[in-house]
């Protein structure tokens, strides 16, 4: 059984495709979690974690993109909700240099004011960190108490920034982007242990050839799972024991 860590189900392309929750169960990929990314993501999200109890597993948190003006409001949204029934993980959080620095002050307040509460409320934290990861580990490594724990998602960065990852008790989030002709991310992964790697579609983003250019979706984790088999030279159903196992350390499930 395969577990996606990270994935939009609610995104308008998925939610507007009824079959594709069944469809991933199918593949075998029994849990998929939801992260969130504002106020406006929050009852797609929960209805489809309703719907799905066991398959579809809610986050709490906004995500760097969305910290605009009122962030505050939204950070009190979330400190509300956090308290009103269960999330798995505050995600996802973290920093994004790409898009915009006009608000990288805000963003960084954000992040830190999550970890926060991620420790108050004893979860995980998943990270969003584009062209930040620097940043972001330093940030992590700063509120590391040893109760921190959680994943770098769609992980893009150094062999180095891997490994103070590792160091830090996280893991590495690897999607679609590992079966891209031009991707480092096949040497990377040959560097460092399956025990540190969790599996991601980042669904609707981000798809696995032959699907690139098309709309991801979670029943394409197995197509991610073979690709990482085939650079770790092991079979496809240790890659979905290992990885599942992992997201079971960091979810504590």
């Amino acid at each position: 059984m395969f577990t996606d860590t990270h994935t939009h189900l609610y995104d308008e392309q998925l939610m507007a495709d009824a079959s594709q929750i069944q469809r991933a169960i199918d593949a075998g990929v029994s849990k998929m979690y939801m992260p969130n990314c504002d106020r406006a993501t929050i009852p797609g999200m929960l209805q489809l974690a309703d719907q799905y109890p066991q398959n579809c597993l809610p986050m709490m948190g906004l995500h760097p993109c969305y910290v605009k003006e009122h962030y505050l409001d939204e950070l009190a949204l979330i400190t509300q909700w956090l308290s009103q029934r269960r999330f798995h993980a505050v995600g996802e959080i973290g920093l994004d240099y790409y898009w915009d620095l006009t608000f990288k002050t805000q963003q960084i307040d954000a992040f830190e004011t999550q970890i926060r509460l991620a420790l108050q409320h004893n979860l995980p934290i998943v990270i969003h960190s584009r062209e930040s990861t620097p940043d972001c580990i330093d940030i992590v490594r700063r509120h590391q108490n040893g109760r921190l724990k959680g994943i770098f998602h769609c992980f893009s960065g150094t062999l180095e920034e891997a490994r103070q990852i590792i160091d830090l008790g996280f893991y590495i989030g690897i999607g679609g982007v590992v079966t891209y002709k031009k991707s480092t991310l096949p040497d990377l992964i040959s560097q460092i242990p399956l025990d540190n790697i969790v599996l991601e579609t980042d669904a609707p983003y981000l798809a696995p050839v032959p699907h690139r250019g098309k709309r991801n979706e979670s029943s394409y984790i197995p197509i991610i799972a073979q690709k990482i088999a085939e650079i770790k030279n092991c079979t496809v159903s240790e890659v979905a024991a290992i990885t599942s196992g992992n997201a079971g350390m960091v979810f504590g499930e």
